[in-house]
């Protein structure tokens, strides 16, 4: 016997039953979860009128300029880049950064590196940016923050950490310890970055493919993004920050 809930008689109107049930789901602010979670735009900057966004950490003298869409850290030792704005989760961050070897005095193809969600405990609302750092890489442990370097100790590995505010102890996970020639560096080649801070969900994406995944059941949900570096030339361009 043939199932009346499939009969042509039905259809009709239970087609229009469920368009109708979604759209008072939207409405009510029940789409669904690819709805409510298209990104939004929060922050951009294409490079083309200075650092005013940025505050710069230098170990030695160095160069950094925005201009003509490419932010260029040039620099002989440590150097954190810190976007001034804080974020807060669920956000994802892009760029592309090229690791630059023309001959410069610090073309090294090296630390291709970044903190995001970074706060510190120690300081008034935990912002990372209130206490001055020197720029030398121990400056940093007492951030709560999470941390990857590609092509570190002159392109020999990649690493990924969530520090945990105390200094000396920098947490590393046997999966987040790569080096494997397709997890390091190419001269003068082109890297696009997305930093995913999503709840629970931590992760750094390499020209598409999920490099460094992490399930962080206390997760960093507010805090502050830098490019990091030491002994190396960098050029960034287009930089953005999307609300997921």
């Amino acid at each position: 016997m043939r199932d009346p809930s499939t009969s042509s008689r039905t259809l009709p109107t239970l087609r229009p039953l469920t368009r109708r049930t979604a759209l008072i789901g939207a409405l009510l602010g029940c789409a669904s979860p690819a709805l409510a979670r298209r990104p939004r735009l929060l922050h951009r900057d294409r490079f083309v009128s200075g650092i005013a966004q940025w505050k710069i950490e230098l170990e030695r003298a160095g160069r950094i300029t925005a201009a003509n869409g490419v932010l260029d850290i040039d620099v002989p030792a440590g150097a954190t880049v810190w976007f001034r704005p804080v974020l807060e989760g669920p956000v994802a961050i892009d760029y592309t950064v090229i690791p630059v070897a023309e001959g410069g005095a610090n073309d090294a193809v090296s630390d291709v590196n970044c903190f995001w969600m970074a706060h510190d405990p120690a300081a008034p609302a935990g912002d990372a940016l209130v206490i001055p750092r020197s720029g030398a890489f121990a400056d940093y442990d007492r951030l709560a923050t999470y941390y990857a370097g590609i092509g570190g100790n002159r392109n020999s590995s990649s690493r990924f950490r969530r520090y945990v505010a105390k200094a000396g102890i920098r947490p590393l996970l046997p999966q987040h310890d790569l080096s494997a020639p397709r997890d390091l560096l190419v001269p003068n080649q082109p890297l696009r970055i997305r930093l995913i801070a999503d709840g629970r969900h931590i992760a750094l994406h390499r020209d598409g493919r999920a490099m460094f995944t992490l399930d962080d059941p206390a997760p960093y949900r507010r805090g502050h993004f830098g490019f990091r570096t030491t002994q190396s030339h960098l050029r960034v361009l287009d930089f953005k920050v999307w609300r997921l």
